[in-house]
C-alpha cells in the first residue's frame, strides 16, 4: 500500500491527499514533520513534506509525486491524455506554484504566525501576487475547472494556494486578489463541498492546535 508522509496542516501534502482521495487510492498516512536529523533526512533529501513512500522507495517533490501516482495508478484521471492538454494544465499548476504560492508563503510568517517582516519582502511579494494573479486570469479557463471541465492536478495547487494567497494579500495589504475573478470564487466555493475536501479541512482543524504548539515551541 502507498504510504503519504507528511502533517495535515501542510498545503502541498493536502495536495497529494487529495489526489489520492480523488483517484479512489488506498494508502496510509504516516505523520512525518521533515526536519535535518539523519532519519528525516533518509526519507526525505530537503527534510520536506510530503513523501510518498511506495513499493521501490521513497518519492518527494509533490509535481513528481502527483505525476508518478498518475502514470502508475489507476482511479479517475486528474491529467488529460492529449499532449497538448496535458502540458496546459501542469503549466497552470506550475504557475500557481512558482507565481502565487511561493510569493505568499514568504509573508506567511507574518501574515498567519505574527512575526514582523522587513518591508522589501512584503513588497515584492504584493507586486508578485499581483502579477500572478493576472496571469491566472488569463490562462486558467474555469470551465468550471480551473483548466477545463474536470478536475485535475491544477485544480490540487489551486485549492491549497489560492486561498492562502488571498489571505496574506487582505491581511497584509487590505486587497481582495479575486474581486475581478467571479469564475475562481465559485470554483472554491464548489471545491470546498466536495466529501474529500471537507475530510481533509477536518484532518487539518483537528491537528492544527498541535503544529501551532509546535511552532510556539520554535521561536
Amino acid at each position: 500500500m502507498l504510504k503519504l508522509y507528511g502533517f495535515s496542516v501542510s498545503n502541498y501534502y493536502n495536495m497529494v491527499k487529495l489526489g489520492l482521495l480523488e483517484k479512489g487510492l488506498p494508502f496510509e498516512e504516516v505523520p512525518f514533520y521533515g526536519g535535518t536529523s539523519p532519519e528525516a533526512l533518509a526519507i526525505s533529501p530537503r527534510g520536506k513534506v510530503p513523501v510518498l513512500h511506495a513499493e521501490q522507495g521513497f518519492i518527494n517533490e509533490t509535481a513528481v509525486i502527483l505525476e508518478y501516482i498518475e502514470q502508475s495508478q489507476k482511479g479517475v484521471p486528474l491529467l488529460p491524455s492529449d499532449p497538448f492538454k496535458r502540458a496546459q494544465v501542469l503549466a497552470l499548476a506550475k504557475e500557481i506554484e512558482l507565481y502565487i504560492e511561493l510569493p505568499a508563503r514568504a509573508c506567511y510568517p507574518e501574515a498567519f504566525f505574527g512575526m514582523q517582516l522587513p518591508d522589501a519582502i512584503k513588497e515584492k511579494t504584493k507586486a508578485e501576487l499581483l502579477a500572478g494573479f493576472a496571469a491566472l486570469g488569463r490562462h486558467a479557463r474555469f470551465a468550471p475547472y480551473v483548466a477545463g471541465d474536470s478536475l485535475s492536478i491544477a485544480d490540487l495547487y489551486f485549492l491549497y494556494s489560492v486561498p492562502l494567497a488571498y489571505g496574506v494579500a487582505k491581511k497584509l495589504f487590505d486587497i481582495d486578489l479575486l474581486a475581478e475573478m467571479p469564475a475562481a470564487k465559485a470554483l472554491l466555493e464548489r471545491l470546498e463541498q466536495n466529501p474529500n475536501v471537507q475530510r481533509i479541512a477536518a484532518d487539518k482543524e483537528a491537528a492544527m492546535p498541535a503544529f501551532m504548539a509546535m511552532v510556539a515551541s520554535k521561536r
